[in-house]
């Protein structure tokens, strides 16, 4: 009697594979968590409260954490935007523009943050025009909203798009012929489909957006309680070697951070959920 056959997955095992994970895992992201952690817990609760609970450090959470809110949310509507243009039409210069779409990966952020700063500039070619009518973009909360939004449209897009080429063309037209409007269509059909995907682009840009730093801190001005971000007060305390209020500050934007991304994927549940109803 012969022995039956073993058919083994060209893939590693289980225990090979989650060995590797969990040990990329920890070497880039549980590693850096734990000691910025520890660092917190030897400073201590009251420590972190102390450093924290200032007009100069709330200001710095408030406005990078607001804008970055805002940027992602305006990622959210332009980049399904984008990649349903990118996706259902053809029109010169798409590859073009598609291949645009992913510059701000490419691009290193210094200089993006440059270039912004010399287009949004008072001298600059858009920040010329914009002062002609009294509006100063560069040096304001302003540039700082353009240059997160630059660099987290991209993750919405990019995430949005392989759901998109997926959705046949024949769904719109069953609809269609349902005598549904193109609207409902939109609403009832389209959106709930993109609606997991638009999430998780939205969370990733928010992300990005929070942790910025290199394209924003030549376009901001830098200014205590007015355009200051959190990741640029980090880097003081760094600087002057006050590390206890460094990893204070980490923390606190981790909270915020986790606290968010909690709310986010308790969104995407829900999503599937009613996507599973319908």
């Amino acid at each position: 009697m012969k022995a039956p056959l073993i058919h083994r997955s060209p893939m590693p095992g289980l225990g090979l594979s989650m060995g590797i994970t969990l040990t990329m895992l920890s070497l880039v992201v549980l590693i850096p968590i734990g000691a910025l952690l520890l660092k917190g817990a030897s400073y201590g609760p009251a420590g972190i409260w102390e450093t924290v609970n200032r007009p100069r450090v709330w200001a710095a959470l408030f406005l990078s954490f607001r804008l970055s809110l805002i940027a992602a949310l305006f990622n959210l509507v332009f980049g399904v935007l984008l990649a349903w243009v990118l996706v259902r039409y053809r029109f010169p210069g798409r590859r073009l523009l598609d291949g645009a779409v992913d510059l701000p990966f490419a691009l290193p952020t210094a200089v993006a943050g440059i270039s912004l700063t010399a287009l949004y500039a008072p001298t600059g070619a858009f920040g010329s025009l914009a002062d002609q009518i009294g509006w100063k973009i560069a040096y304001t909360q302003w540039g700082i909203l353009i240059a997160l939004i630059f660099v987290g449209l991209p993750f919405v897009a990019r995430t949005v798009q392989p759901v998109i080429e997926e959705i046949e063309r024949e769904v719109e037209e069953a609809s269609a012929t349902l005598g549904a409007s193109r609207l409902y269509t939109l609403r009832h059909v389209i959106l709930p489909m993109l609606m997991p995907a638009a999430l998780t682009g939205f969370a990733l840009a928010l992300a990005r957006a929070v942790g910025e730093y290199g394209s924003v801190i030549f376009i901001a001005g830098n200014i205590p309680l007015v355009t200051e971000i959190a990741p640029l007060l980090i880097i003081i305390q760094l600087e002057e070697f006050n590390y206890d209020a460094a990893a204070a500050i980490g923390i606190a934007m981790l909270l915020i951070s986790f606290a968010l991304l909690l709310a986010i994927n308790l969104i995407q549940v829900w999503s599937r959920r009613r996507i599973g109803h319908v």
